[in-house]
């Protein structure tokens, strides 16, 4: 039988200077879960769990629940967990006491305070270029809201916008495994922003909806796509270098699915450099 790991020391954890900038918003996070503890017993809140968990992922050497709750041994963690050990009920019911949509305006002021980056003047067209995509976390089987294929087979969804000149993420939100990724960009849309997607948000409906905001994107649409010319732009010996095949402004949608735009779309074909499974260049 293997022995147990040692027990992580101070000096093997890091962090600590950036975990100690977020701590005061983290404060805010207090009265969360607090309600039922009419005797005022609880000493392991909400800003406690979120400094903890953040602390787990600065430091690959917490490979587990239990390093994390070991550490919390030590003075130097307990200095902004509370004060003392977290015993693993604590740190358990805290899954189901303290709520996460908490900590979704904390990502969002956070990334406000990122200065913004220097990039070349022709750059600037690029600013507010978003990338958006919904990522699949598995989830333990009593993790009972986190509907996916079956009981067995449980996943959470994370859905980030990350600001690609930044480099940070502007927003994140968690749902369940089977949300729809198109229904999640559609009710967390801002304004000014440049969206880069990939073929999974294909709805003449959003595409309509994030121009309604005041935004632009950048998306694939589905190789049956159907659309009436309006108008064929010439292309450039750079854009051609570049592969570039065609430049349109259409119609995109037949009858019945071009129904929810209301003006027209640029529609650009690509070669991407890549080959399909017959070998024949890959167009997008």
């Amino acid at each position: 039988m293997s022995s147990p790991p040692d027990p992580v020391a101070a000096k093997d954890l890091q962090g600590f200077q950036y975990l100690n900038e977020v701590l005061p918003l983290l404060k805010r996070l207090r009265p969360c879960g607090t309600a039922a503890d009419k005797a005022g017993n609880r000493k392991f809140f909400a800003d406690h769990y979120a400094a903890l968990l953040l602390l787990y992922f600065f430091n690959p050497v917490l490979t587990s629940r239990n390093a994390l709750l070991q550490a919390s041994r030590l003075a130097k963690v307990q200095a902004f967990c509370g004060g003392r050990p977290v015993a693993a009920g604590s740190f358990s019911a805290a899954q189901h006491l303290f709520d996460p949509a908490l900590l979704e305006e904390l990502v969002t002021e956070l990334a406000r305070r990122v200065p913004d980056a220097k990039v070349p003047e022709d750059w600037d067209c690029l600013k507010g270029l978003t990338a958006v995509d919904g990522s699949l976390l598995p989830a333990l089987p009593r993790m009972l809201w986190a509907l996916w294929l079956d009981d067995e087979h449980r996943a959470a969804k994370m859905h980030v916008h990350f600001e690609v000149l930044r480099g940070i993420p502007v927003k994140a939100t968690v749902t369940t495994g089977n949300d729809s990724e198109k229904q999640q960009l559609r009710q967390t849309l801002e304004a000014g922003r440049l969206y880069v997607i990939d073929r999974g948000y294909a709805e003449y409906q959003l595409f309509q909806d994030i121009l309604g905001v005041g935004s632009q994107f950048v998306g694939r649409i589905r190789d049956n796509a159907v659309w009436e010319g309006v108008e064929e732009r010439p292309l450039s010996v750079a854009a051609l270098a570049a592969g570039v095949r065609s430049d349109r402004l259409v119609w995109l949608g037949g009858a019945q699915s071009g129904k929810a735009l209301r003006q027209p779309l640029r529609v650009l074909e690509v070669v991407t450099g890549k080959g399909d499974s017959q070998g024949r260049p890959e167009v997008l």
